[in-house]
């Protein structure tokens, strides 16, 4: 199949269908004649999640106020008192920090809703915050619209207070609150689905019917991703360390996939031929816990831990869901954002300055990019990139430097996909040699960057 061109509708722009493709093209996503895809493709909203790379986990609710990591749906909601609650201090601060975008945990298991929903009775009304008026969703709403982030909502179908869970009427209920935020709070990017099942107030487990859930998704929200253990738009990476496989396929095979599903290892690492674009998102939490817990304050993990976990999820094609737990205050705690703000510094110390960066590479052939430097150079890290918009074709590949009037090799990977970031001895030398050692179909490189880091 030869791509010729992408006719594409979504929510993230608007602009005329020509600009839009002028834009595209620019960007390498519109390949013209001559460019094979292979196997599934992202569409256009995948592409532009891909894009995002980092961005905000934010779990609140009563648990931040017990103490507790899972609550049992029998505390009142009056313990949901935030005396300082402020979105705009969380959106200025992820922003400062380089994230794209907020997801907040909506409703967690214990079911009690960070909006006032109609549907229950264990909501942020009946906790009488602001007078009953509150809505942690609407406040998050806009400060994401002021700053320009994106927003996404985390709903875990387990309630452990509704009196209807364990019955074939819950599942309405869910679609009914499900609804109350999808056409609530404006455009949506991604929404969370927690696999979590356990008993209700009557002792008694449900049957989820995911398939009328996501219908939902798709009606209300068209352009958000579905995310949840077996997508239907992206995986859980298989461990909560934010780690992706140093194999990581963006493609499995999605109706071998349920809620709940006990394979890490493969999700992980992805099916080398799946019949599905379902990348890998890496959820970790800055701290122990994903509620905030005051014994944790001095466990907050530290810039260049942060960094080892950016490297090995965004350096390796996935993308980085960091939680960061609020206080029971409602603001981010001054712990939290000192990591952040030094983690970004790290990132621009290590990343922000390339000593070259060309996506002009010379095709010696089928399987070998060149790229010249210009002047003999002293570097130890490199970015290589394939143009997933045609499919992620690359199995495993080597960089080697031209240094001493011979190739030598200084760094080999498996899967390349969007971003690849490899470090290395350091190295001098004025050429670079990506060598495709194996690949499922004709590989197109997008780009390379090569970079001197600490």
């Amino acid at each position: 199949m030869v791509l010729k061109t992408i006719i594409v509708k979504s929510a993230y722009s608007s602009p005329s269908l020509f600009m839009l493709l002028f834009f595209l093209t620019l960007s390498g996503i519109v390949q013209l004649k001559g460019q094979e895809t292979y196997g599934p493709v992202p569409g256009f909203d995948h592409l532009a999640w891909h894009e995002l790379e980092y961005y905000a986990f934010v779990h609140f609710g009563p648990n931040s106020f017990t103490d507790k990591e899972w609550g049992d749906g029998r505390e009142k909601a009056e313990i949901f008192k935030p005396t300082k609650l402020d979105c705009r201090q969380w959106a200025r601060t992820f922003k400062k920090a380089g994230m794209k975008g907020i997801i907040i945990t909506a409703k967690h298991h214990d079911g009690f809703c960070l909006y006032p929903s109609k549907y229950s009775k264990h909501t942020i009304r009946e906790a009488g915050w602001k007078n009953g008026r509150g809505d942690v969703l609407r406040e998050l709403s806009d400060a994401c619209r002021e700053y320009g982030l994106k927003m996404g909502v985390y709903m875990s179908p387990w309630d452990r207070n509704h009196p209807t869970y364990g019955t074939p009427e819950y599942n309405d209920v869910f679609a009914d609150m499900l609804t109350e935020v999808l056409t609530g709070y404006g455009p949506l990017f991604e929404v969370w689905f927690d696999g979590a099942n356990g008993e209700g107030p009557n002792g008694k487990k449900q049957e989820y019917d995911f398939p009328r859930f996501n219908a939902l998704v798709k009606k209300h929200q068209p352009q958000a991703l579905i995310f949840s253990d077996a997508g239907p738009d992206i995986r859980w990476v298989g461990n909560e360390n934010g780690i992706a496989g140093d194999t990581c396929w963006y493609t499995m095979h999605r109706d071998e996939l349920f809620p709940a599903y006990d394979n890490p290892s493969r999700l992980n690492k992805g099916d080398e031929k799946g019949k599905n674009w379902l990348p890998a998102e890496c959820d970790v939490s800055i701290r122990p816990g994903w509620f905030y817990h005051a014994s944790q304050d001095d466990a907050v993990k530290t810039p260049h831990q942060l960094l080892i976990i950016w490297q090995k999820s965004v350096g390796r094609g996935a993308n980085l869901l960091l939680n960061i737990p609020v206080t029971p205050e409602g603001l981010v705690h001054k712990n939290d954002i000192r990591a952040l703000m030094d983690f970004k510094k790290l990132r621009d110390q290590y990343y922000r300055r390339p000593l070259f960066a060309t996506s002009n590479l010379s095709r010696v052939n089928e399987t070998t990019y060149e790229a010249d430097l210009g002047k003999k150079t002293n570097f130890n890290c490199i970015y290589v990139s394939e143009n997933i918009a045609l499919g992620q074709k690359v199995k495993h590949f080597r960089v080697l430097a031209f240094a001493k009037g011979e190739w030598k090799q200084v760094a080999n990977s498996a899967t390349m996909g969007r971003k690849r970031i490899l470090h290395f001895p350091e190295v001098t030398a004025d050429k670079i040699r990506i060598e495709i050692t194996g690949s499922l179909a004709s590989p197109v490189l997008k780009d390379i960057k090569v970079y001197k880091t600490p």
